[in-house]
């Protein structure tokens, strides 16, 4: 049972990581799922390194915040360089398409989207738009980074 729970859990973990980059899949919440079902599989199996319950409650804040702040950042980049909410959501809406091409898809969409939502909704100049559109892409990479990073941590203390 315990190295059920702990494939599982490095699944989870794993699935954790990719969630951090696409859209739709909870990333940090996934690895914590994959962090609480190690501690799980730990203490089944009397494993000497175990992760504690303290570890675990601590993990579960830090995947709350960074999931809330994953909605907050993208919006206050755009906001510092003079973006709009128009230029965050056509951000959001560029890279969830583009993720259909590539990688490379997902970052020249969310530059585009954040740029349409700014030059059709917000009626800015080209050259303004643009400086917003760079600020809601830096937004949405600095949220993701967030995200790998905290999915990548957890999913060390899950191996590891």
């Amino acid at each position: 049972m315990s190295v059920t729970l702990i494939i599982f859990a490095v699944i989870f973990g794993i699935i954790g990581i990719i969630g951090s980059i696409v859209p739709g899949l909870p990333g940090p919440p996934l690895s914590w799922a994959g962090l609480l079902l190690a501690y799980f599989g730990r203490r089944i199996g009397d494993s000497d390194n175990q992760i504690t319950l303290t570890c675990l409650l601590v993990w579960l804040g830090i995947t709350i915040a960074v999931t809330i702040l994953d909605y907050i950042i993208p919006v206050k980049f755009t906001r510092m360089v003079g973006g709009s909410k128009a230029g965050s959501r056509g951000a959001l809406i560029g890279m969830v398409a583009g993720i259909v091409f590539s990688a490379i898809g997902m970052i020249a969409g969310s530059i585009l989207g954040a740029l349409i939502g700014e030059l059709v909704v917000e009626k800015k100049e080209f050259g303004p738009a643009f400086k917003s559109a760079l600020g809601a892409f830096a937004g949405l990479m600095a949220g993701t980074g967030i995200k790998l990073l905290t999915s990548g941590v957890m999913l060390f203390y899950i191996i590891f």
